[in-house]
């Protein structure tokens, strides 16, 4: 009898070891090599573009990962960062679909690194367009003038202090800015003329820093379905024939300041080290919502 009981009570526990394997280590092991649809957000002015890069890298090479979702919500930011991301889109799309779902903004670079994508959600609230660049540059040559401030310039050519905001600039220097920027604003014209597949006439036509509604957008050739994140899943399961894939929320990477000390102020430690660096002033060409 002894012996049956300590027999029973061995079957128990290898069943209950069984179960506990299969359950916290089997299922965990499914869980990880499940399809996966990755959501990436990109919240905010774009300021660089390492990070979205990196984590677009990383999803690129990721077995798991059918497709990927860029959740803009955005009014744009520094035009090179802006086009960066573009081109990392354009390369990520050709291995597997690049749906982009739109928030409340995503307009100028916002809307610059969404048109490459496969397709394009947004709700018909969403503001988006605002096709430009812009660029801005304080004059405080009256206000150093009254406190008695006198700024030494020693330049290599005469167009080396361009936007020096200590002096008017003159009419060479303008040129030379809208120049600048009017070559920049065709390079965005002909991104979304050539990602959506539109002429660049009908582009131009709307393409003077307006916005629309992303009902208006859709009808523009903006934006491809109207409908929120859930949309956006929907397009990315069906393009990508996994109609089961789990959706995945990917977190950015951060240093261990931000860890420590949170993102806002691990850049107030940047911006003061690039004043104590001289660096008081940038100038900045962006695709930004203004």
């Amino acid at each position: 009898m002894k012996k049956v009981k300590v027999l029973i009570l061995v079957v128990i526990v290898a069943t209950l070891i069984s179960f506990l394997f299969n359950y916290l280590l089997v299922g965990k092991l499914k869980n990880f090599s499940a399809p996966k649809i990755a959501v990436v957000k990109v919240y905010g002015v774009i300021k660089s573009s390492d990070g979205y890069i990196s984590i677009l890298d990383r999803l690129e090479k990721d077995p798991r990962v059918k497709a990927i979702i860029l959740r803009v919500d955005s009014p744009g930011g520094v035009v090179g960062a802006c086009q960066e991301i573009y081109e990392k889109v354009n390369e990520v799309k050709k291995l597997k679909p690049v749906v982009v779902s739109m928030g409340s903004v995503a307009a100028s670079g916002g809307l610059y690194i969404s048109v490459p994508a496969t397709k394009i959600v947004a709700n018909p609230g969403t503001i988006t367009g605002s096709i430009g660049v812009i660029l801005q540059s304080y004059n405080l040559k009256e206000l150093a003038q009254k406190i008695g401030i006198k700024v030494i310039t020693v330049k290599s050519g005469k167009f080396k202090d361009l936007l020096n905001p200590f002096r008017e600039p003159n009419q060479d220097e303008i040129k030379i800015v809208q120049n600048l920027i009017n070559d920049t604003y065709e390079q965005f014209v002909e991104a979304v003329a050539k990602s959506r597949k539109l002429p660049i006439e009908k582009v131009k036509s709307f393409a003077d820093g307006r916005v629309f509604t992303g009902r208006e957008a859709k009808k523009l050739g903006l934006v491809d379905y109207l409908g929120n994140i859930d949309k956006a899943v929907e397009v990315a399961r069906k393009l990508s024939n996994s109609p089961n894939a789990k959706v995945w929320v990917v977190k950015e990477r951060h240093g261990i300041v931000e860890k420590l000390l949170g993102k806002e102020s691990s850049q107030l430690i940047k911006n003061l080290i690039g004043v104590l660096n001289g660096n008081v002033e940038e100038v900045k060409l962006m695709y930004l919502l203004n």
